[in-house]
């Protein structure tokens, strides 16, 4: 009998769900769709629960049969109850809501909740980039910016708080964050924070077509594509607010790795998967100035299971996954 898992990767503008085959370690079937942004935690648990209804459809799998569904999600995650608070990402999410009952509700199975980045974190270090580690740093750049860290091959999770390197201060009194402080990396690298910016100088009489192309591709947002479609273009502005996302990425990135010592770090997220490469590249050259062991930097590469890692990652909650074959079955999604 096969053991088939859900999971869902719960994101600021985006749900991404997948039906999975444990044992072989094939992606049966995925679904996506942006997040709601009004209805507050009912309406994104609503919405979740239809994303992987898609996904069985997809993978031809009655939703019925789904042993277990793993969902990683922004915010403070309490793994024991299932419980969610703080997604200051989402939709009018400040309070704690039962978003494992709730789906579970919904869904017909038992739901395991973790935390987005520590998921998609421990699925580049067991099928994924960082297979061959024993230390990493993971940093997934998109809404925002999560951090998750594997020191010695155990996810480090300190005090329930570890690995928000979002809000490391990169400039003291610096950019106000979306989480309210000043000068941390998120607010010069987050996708949200960057549109904000990029708002502020339209309304200062600036030109650029990111909106436009926003309004084109009918996202109400500036996307992970549609910062890519304008860099394309030669967008100045585009340009210009990358530049500085990326040296924020590397001060912010190499004073981690002066703290940690990782032998990897694995850039990840909507932006850093989309980016690819060449602008991991461009990260690893950012960060350089600021190591003190620069004789010895940690190698970069982009996280190996692509847009799919979080949802991948998920299903890690629900019990053991065949490794070297979802790294195949997600490359080739």
């Amino acid at each position: 009998m096969s053991v088939t898992y859900g999971g869902i990767d719960l994101g600021g503008t985006k749900i991404q769900a997948i039906v999975l085959d444990a044992q072989s370690g094939k992606v049966l079937g995925q679904a996506r769709s942006p997040t709601p942004v009004e209805g507050g935690p009912q309406a994104i648990a609503a919405a979740m629960a239809q994303v992987l209804e898609e996904a069985a459809r997809d993978g031809k799998v009655p939703l019925e049969s789904l042993q277990a569904v793993g969902v990683g999600s922004p915010g403070d995650v309490d793994a024991r109850t299932g419980t969610v608070e703080h997604a200051r990402n989402l939709s009018e999410w400040e309070g704690a809501f039962p978003l494992a009952a709730a789906l579970s509700e919904r869904v017909g199975a038992k739901v395991r909740v973790g935390n987005d980045v520590d998921v998609a974190t421990l699925a580049e270090f067991e099928l994924g980039a960082g297979r061959a580690a024993r230390s990493l740093l993971g940093v997934f750049w998109g809404t925002g910016v999560g951090g998750g860290i594997v020191l010695d091959g155990e996810l480090w999770r300190g005090r329930d708080g570890a690995g928000e390197i979002g809000h490391m201060v990169v400039k003291r009194k610096g950019a106000r964050c979306p989480c309210g402080r000043r000068g941390c990396m998120e607010a010069y690298s987050g996708r949200k924070a960057m549109e904000q910016r990029a708002r502020h100088y339209v309304e200062r009489g600036h030109e650029t077509a990111l909106f436009e192309i926003m309004r084109d591709h009918g996202h109400d947002s500036l996307s992970s594509g549609v910062w890519a479609r304008a860099l394309e273009h030669g967008d100045a502005l585009a340009h210009r607010l990358i530049d500085r996302a990326v040296k924020a990425l590397g001060a912010g990135v190499a004073s981690a790795v002066n703290l940690l010592d990782v032998e990897l770090v694995v850039i990840g997220g909507g932006l850093g998967t989309r980016f690819g490469p060449q602008m991991a590249a461009r990260i690893e050259y950012a960060m350089h100035p600021h190591l003190f062991n620069d004789q010895r930097p940690p190698e970069v590469r982009v996280a190996g299971l692509g847009d799919l890692g979080g949802a991948i990652g998920a299903t890690l909650l629900c019990g053991p996954v065949a490794g070297a074959q979802i790294h195949l079955a997600a490359d080739r999604s």
